[in-house]
């Protein structure tokens, strides 16, 4: 979906229930409209109310930034307010992920927005950031799948390079596959035209290879080896909470666990 193009309410529909994979008929059962109504409404002989509007986005699972695109078209104005947050209206939300992000030490941990842009992290996961990347890659905004796989970013010192590339990007095509988004589309194909390694000893990854993907540092710590987990607000009713994300990193063995304890109490020694 081009953000330059002005697309019709209907247009911007379609292409949504087609993203969704979904057939007129599926569509109009889920939300309760007859498929022939739903139908005018994406061929333009129709203009949907905004209920309607809001009804359909929400069950074709439409990014909040996208409805506020859908009901602009329609000749409504914006639901959703997008603030900075710095804003006091989210200073809750702020205080509550960075309780996460320390709670989570001494294990890295780290919240970024919709474009994997790096917004908050703990000290564990600074240290991460701190293992010869070019600073050049920690300017901001700090795109923390770039600092993964650049060759002067992390991917030198990840020991499955392979695997965990393609873990990425087959995270990234997901993602671009349910928002539309053009920025994560560049990205990948940035990411995808980084050097790939020929062979790294780990197997190429398929969804029955196992059962989570790892990540496998060399680090003057000795090898670590994590695996993550995404979180997101629940029920955000506003556009910077809505694209927020925490990635938590769990040692995958005690080996990384003892390390990243005696890492942490030497800093708090020094």
């Amino acid at each position: 979906m081009n953000p330059s193009s002005n697309p019709t309410v209907g247009t911007q529909l379609r292409d949504w229930r087609q993203r969704r994979r979904l057939s007129q008929l599926d569509l109009s059962v889920d939300a309760e409209v007859s498929t022939r109504h739903l139908s005018c409404v994406e061929t333009g002989r129709a203009m949907p109310s905004r209920e309607m509007v809001l009804r359909l986005a929400d069950r074709l699972a439409v990014p909040l930034r996208e409805r506020n695109r859908l009901l602009t078209a329609a000749g409504f104005a914006p639901m959703y307010t997008e603030r900075p947050l710095d804003d006091p209206e989210l200073a809750a939300a702020r205080a509550a992920v960075e309780q996460i992000l320390r709670a989570h030490e001494p294990f890295p941990a780290l919240a970024v927005d919709r474009h994997w842009n790096l917004v908050f992290h703990n000290v564990a996961a600074a240290a991460l950031l701190q293992m010869g990347i070019a600073p050049a890659l920690l300017q901001p905004p700090v795109n923390v799948l770039r600092i993964s796989l650049h060759p002067d970013g992390l991917a030198p010192r990840i020991l499955n390079l392979a695997q965990w590339r393609a873990h990425l990007l087959e995270r990234l095509h997901h993602q671009i596959g349910l928002t539309g988004d053009t920025t994560l589309a560049a990205l990948a194909d940035e990411l995808a035209g980084y050097p790939a390694p020929s062979h790294d000893g780990s197997a190429a990854f398929t969804p029955n290879a196992a059962i989570i993907v790892p990540l496998v540092l060399d680090t003057p710590l000795g090898q670590l080896s994590f695996i993550s987990t995404m979180t997101v607000f629940g029920t955000p009713v506003e556009i910077t909470l809505s694209e927020l994300a925490l990635e938590t990193f769990f040692p995958a063995d005690e080996k990384t666990a003892a390390a990243l304890r005696d890492a942490a109490a030497a800093r708090s020694v020094s």
